[in-house]
């Protein structure tokens, strides 16, 4: 659908030079989030790669308001920025929380969870690199098995990725997404939705990331691919609690094919040391999660 590009907003929020990694998957999905955002926005992020995108004060490489905030406290923080809106009768302006998995999954769930179940009006956005990669490569709850990461230099990450989409649909949001920078008219159209919605609303970026994986710059955006092909990554919505395929995983769906994942795999050295037994253990944890989502897409 070539055409749709044309839709895509024109104005750059994402100013030239900045100082991500090369071939940093966040900075080419975070073109397109601000391009669906556009202007009567204002973002909260806590410490994180993000941050080092966005530059040291009073420089930035972002034209749209931010706020930092300490690590734990991202939708804390997005909360109290409602709240002050709402008081100056602002309902114009839209509230963005931005983190990596770490100030996701694990460090900010708790401010996420909080806000969730009062159904604070805001967008919460998780970049899931699966590691805390700005400090150095760290293992988070978002990791995968059988990586590599620096707080695992021998054994391999031995458990399971947390399901934090499951765990935020729990809190029944009224709009839920995953998306990748790989398939990034799928994310805009997400993000141009998700800001017309009222309530909290959660969106969850699959962001390959290069010095942390593992894999050469230029190859970002096919891993990115490779991780929606072999069902790895899924992309999906759920829209008042109705589940629905979308973009390239609709038409793996629709085939019934998907890649193995030592496609995926094979590609990137933080899965050197994983044993054919965690191959094995990752290839049917994958296809039990995909026959999860077909499930649900047929009810």
């Amino acid at each position: 659908m070539p055409e749709k590009l044309f839709k895509v907003h024109k104005e750059e929020y994402m100013l030239p030079g900045n100082r991500a990694c090369s071939g940093c998957g966040l900075s080419l999905a975070y073109r397109y989030v601000l391009k669906a955002l556009r202007e009567n926005t204002i973002l909260t992020l806590p410490a994180s790669c993000l941050t080092v995108l966005h530059g040291l004060y009073p420089t930035t490489s972002v034209a749209i308001p931010s706020l930092n905030c300490t690590f734990a406290s991202t939708a804390a923080s997005a909360s109290g920025l409602v709240a002050g809106l709402a008081a100056m009768n602002r309902s114009d302006i839209t509230v963005v929380a931005i983190a990596g998995d770490g100030g996701t999954f694990d460090i900010g769930i708790q401010a996420l969870s909080g806000a969730a179940e009062r159904g604070t009006d805001f967008i919460f956005v998780c970049y899931d690199n699966e590691g805390y990669m700005n400090t150095g490569t760290q293992r988070s709850s978002a990791t995968p098995m059988g990586a590599l990461t620096t707080t695992t230099p021998v054994l391999t990450k031995q458990q399971n990725k947390k399901d934090m989409m499951k765990i935020m649909e729990g809190h029944d949001i009224p709009y839920l997404a995953t998306t990748s920078p790989s398939f990034p008219i799928d994310l805009y159209d997400k993000f141009v939705k998700a800001k017309r919605i009222k309530g909290t609303r959660y969106l969850q970026i699959a962001t390959p990331c290069p010095p942390g994986w593992v894999f050469p710059p230029k190859d970002t955006v096919k891993i990115g691919r490779l991780a929606v092909e072999t069902g790895i990554v899924v992309l999906y919505e759920i829209e008042n609690g109705k589940f629905r395929f979308t973009g390239r995983s609709k038409t793996l769906a629709e085939k019934g094919t998907r890649a193995p994942v030592i496609q995926f795999v094979e590609r990137q050295g933080r899965f050197k040391k994983m044993s054919l037994e965690q191959l094995g253990q990752f290839q049917r944890w994958v296809d039990h999660k995909w026959a999860e989502y077909l499930k649900r897409a047929e009810g």
